[in-house]
């Protein structure tokens, strides 16, 4: 049997728990060759941990390579819209653009700014879950996992509350283009939503520049008009990126880890006697199921793994949720362990693509999950969860619950 016979992305049955296909893939080796995708996989924590800090990897390779020197066949023209918007956000560049660009927005990241926000994410998660307890209970999903995130980064923006209905549309219709092998109606999808977005954020740019506000939309249009350090459509590829990437994992990780409490009574029943948990069980869920599955870079210069030469111009395929199970560096990697101390895992990347709002994603997991433990202690599944199709970014559909 082929290493990745079990390995297949489009099957529910894999979808729905892909672990037991990565041990697999662990067992028979540190890289396979995998061709309905034609990357390379590379399954091992140690292997995934090293090669997202090796430069000769990279995001992108249009900054050394053309397409048809890199053996790669240009974008269709009509994902235009969605190429411009996504590969000019910093996570799609490489130094020195990339460089540039984080370390402007990185000034609103800073530790002592993100702890400023403690406060606000608290009372906000108090409020979304007041009401799923006031309701009775509801979907854990777009009462509380969902507008959370979405409104601590459109706040961060300078985004008005009215403006907020479309956001997260348009991040999962843009975010479906990370998928492997996206069909030709998720790219059209990906296309109109990147266009609106785009139109979208351009105004708002217009806009702050008459009336600042005290937000990172002006703070990158500052940068842009006295040091020239952004372009405009930087600074709108930017924007998208912050509230795709601001979200995403954070509702995903929110509603992936209560349905792991729910399947675990007694690591539930320890959350709930003990809240100084938390900490641990926001990273211990984060590695227990991971929100992004599968990360990629393109090999700029070829790399050798186990004796394997991976090739200028190929792809290789991180599995992060393979690398989280990985039993060289987490004893009973296959056990949700709440006071997991010695916990390396990767599902906030890292290297220079280290995941920029990581301090700001575990504030926001550990308010909402204290809100439910306090003001819901008895919260319950009401149906069994449907999990979203996709692979790549793990979550889902919704999670109904009762308190």
């Amino acid at each position: 049997m082929a290493a990745f016979d079990s390995f297949d992305p489009w099957d529910p049955d894999f979808v729905a728990d892909p672990y037991p296909a990565y041990a697999e893939l662990r067992d028979r080796g540190r890289v396979h060759y995998y061709e309905p995708t034609d990357q390379w996989l590379v399954p091992h924590h140690a292997d995934v941990s090293a090669l997202l800090r090796d430069r000769r990897l990279g995001r992108t390779y249009v900054h050394r390579y053309t397409h048809e020197d890199f053996g790669r066949t240009p974008p269709p023209p009509e994902h235009e819209p969605f190429r411009t918007l996504n590969d000019h956000g910093m996570l799609d560049l490489e130094p020195p653009d990339h460089t540039r660009i984080r370390r402007l927005v990185s000034k609103a990241f800073t530790p002592r700014t993100v702890e400023r926000l403690k406060p606000y994410v608290r009372s906000l998660a108090d409020e979304l879950v007041g009401s799923l307890v006031e309701a009775g209970g509801g979907d854990l999903l777009t009462d509380v996992a969902e507008p959370l995130p979405v409104a601590v980064i459109a706040e961060m923006l300078g985004i008005p509350e009215s403006d907020r209905a479309p956001l997260r549309p348009w991040s999962a219709d843009i975010c479906g283009m990370y998928e492997l092998n996206p069909s030709q109606e998720t790219a059209a999808r990906a296309v109109r939503a990147s266009i609106e977005f785009s139109e979208y954020l351009r105004a708002l740019i217009a806009t702050r520049r008459k009336d600042p506000g005290d937000d990172l939309v002006t703070g990158l249009i500052a940068a842009h008009d006295e040091d020239d350090c952004l372009t405009e459509q930087e600074m709108v590829s930017t924007c998208a990126l912050l509230l795709n990437a601001g979200h995403e994992a954070t509702v995903n990780a929110t509603v992936n880890g209560w349905w792991a409490l729910f399947r675990d009574p007694g690591s539930l029943a320890a959350l709930r006697a003990d809240h100084s948990l938390v900490p641990t069980a926001v990273e211990e869920l984060m590695r227990y199921d991971t929100p992004l599955q599968l990360f990629e870079r393109w090999v700029l210069d070829e790399v050798e793994i186990d004796g394997t030469t991976i090739p200028t111009g190929a792809e290789v395929a991180m599995l992060f949720g393979s690398a989280n199970h990985d039993p060289a560096v987490f004893s009973a990697p296959n056990r949700l362990d709440l006071g997991r101390r010695d916990n390396p895992h990767i599902s906030f990347s890292a290297g220079i693509h280290y995941c920029i709002g990581a301090p700001l994603a575990r504030i926001e997991l550990a308010a909402s999950m204290i809100a439910l433990l306090e003001r819901a202690p008895a919260l319950r599944p009401a149906a069994e969860p449907e999990r979203k199709p996709n692979f790549v970014i793990r979550g889902l559909k919704g999670l109904t619950v009762e308190v």
